[in-house]
């Protein structure tokens, strides 16, 4: 297939492998590949469009097949170009599908229930995976300095990405983040620099400084480079599909933050089906939030179409984003696929941290909290079929939330003699 190539406006060309164009996901105007984000017709978001009409199917299935185990085994499907390999970058992705029986019998799956598990990436969240896409379109549009805004594990993909490339990084999160979080963003030796205010009010900062002079030259991966950075995503699904044997699951879990991971998943599944890798038969996407910041959650079961922001207050702080700019997005695909959105508690997210580690030896961090218990709240209440094939999302790792499990500890303190293990009833 031919590399498209487009002309930015200092007259360079980029390539980006099979990205044609960006296009409206509102009025579907077209504007020419560059880092922009919104619509100049309808100030809608822009999304990539491609060209895989010279595609084989199968010719296609045993190039990824023969691919590096890494997102880039799908290059040919992504806005990267062709030798995105070779070029210094995390190599993230290809990681464990867990098939969670032990889980399973706990919650009464009998349709095989798995564990898409991103906490393997090089800094332990799915963030990588976006990342790594926005650090090829930043490369291509030639900016010097990798930003973002972040409730947390994107500033530590930022900043390890930038430090393997030889970026400048310099990433804004709120300032009451937690502390494991803090310190995985400083270490790799960018600038990290804490806003007063909740995420909401970091990512206006980031808005505003993208239209300032002193934020010439900055890519800022969810900002201005936002198109290429969400179809990162999208490799959740292929990879899910891949390990499953190129098959759909039936039904798939994924929290919500902003709403871009659910809706590039959706994205993904239907881009398998058209390129003919895939099956076409029905699947189900849910979502999951935390009730203290549940704007998605509340709007489907209101049957409002409108997702209204609200303030966050949960302990799932890499969710905390009260105004979710895919939040409408999520409604029509969880609406159109038959699924539904789901919120608990954070009393209930930590019971479902300690499920899940009790039963498969995951420790899931808050993220994954939510998509455990609510995948459990949805199995009780009938909404999720027990016997189908259903895949949960844990999207980081627990390491970097330690306090939501702070109470979890010694289970007794005895003296090194054997009488002393027998009286405490260890025996």
């Amino acid at each position: 297939m031919a590399v498209q190539t487009v002309a930015t406006s200092s007259d360079s060309t980029v390539d980006l492998g099979p990205a044609a164009a960006l296009s409206c996901r509102e009025c579907g105007h077209r504007v020419p590949l560059g880092p922009v984000f919104a619509c100049e017709e309808c100030f809608g978001p822009l999304e990539i469009a491609y060209d895989f009409s010279a595609y084989d199917t199968e010719e296609l299935r045993r190039r990824i097949e023969a691919g590096p185990a890494s997102i880039w085994r799908y290059a040919p499907l992504l806005p990267v170009p062709a030798d995105v390999a070779e070029k210094p970058n995390l190599n993230p992705g290809w990681t464990k599908l867990v098939k969670a029986d032990n889980l399973a019998r706990e919650l009464g799956v009998t349709g095989g229930l798995y564990v898409k598990d991103d906490s393997g990436n090089p800094t332990h969240s799915f963030k990588d995976r976006v990342v790594a896409q926005a650090l090829e379109a930043a490369r291509a549009f030639g900016f010097t300095t990798l930003s973002c805004s972040s409730t947390g594990n994107l500033a530590g993909a930022v900043g390890a990405a930038a430090a393997r490339a030889g970026f400048r990084s310099c990433v804004f999160i709120p300032h009451d983040l937690e502390q494991g979080k803090v310190v995985m963003a400083a270490v790799y030796g960018g600038e990290l620099v804490g806003i007063e205010g909740n995420y909401d009010d970091v990512n206006r900062f980031c808005s505003e400084l993208i239209g300032d002079p002193a934020g010439e030259g900055w890519g800022f991966v969810n900002v201005n480079l936002r198109p290429y950075y969400a179809e990162g995503s999208k490799t959740l699904a292929y990879e899910i599909c891949e390990q499953l044997g190129w098959r759909l699951p039936d039904q798939i879990v994924i929290p919500i933050a902003s709403g871009s991971q659910l809706t590039k998943i959706d994205k993904g599944l239907q881009e398998l089906i058209k390129l003919g890798l895939v099956e076409d038969r029905p699947y189900k996407i849910f979502g999951a939030q935390a009730e203290g910041c549940s704007p998605v959650s509340t709007a489907f079961k209101a049957g409002h179409d409108v997702v209204r922001p609200q303030k966050p207050d949960t302990i799932a702080k890499s969710l905390a984003i009260g105004n979710p700019a895919d939040g409408p997005y999520v409604l029509d695909v969880a609406r159109r696929t038959g699924g539904a959105v789901e919120d608990v508690t954070d009393p209930e997210i930590v019971d479902a941290i300690r499920l899940l580690a009790r039963t498969e030896g995951i420790f899931a961090e808050t993220a994954g909290g939510v998509t455990v218990g609510v995948t459990r709240k949805l199995l009780e209440a009938g909404v999720l079929d027990p016997a189908k094939t259903m895949v949960v999302l844990n999207t980081g790792d627990g390491l970097k939330t330690l306090d939501a499990v702070a109470g979890t500890g010694l289970t007794a303190t005895i003296r090194p003699t054997l009488d002393s293990f027998r009286e405490a009833g260890l025996a």
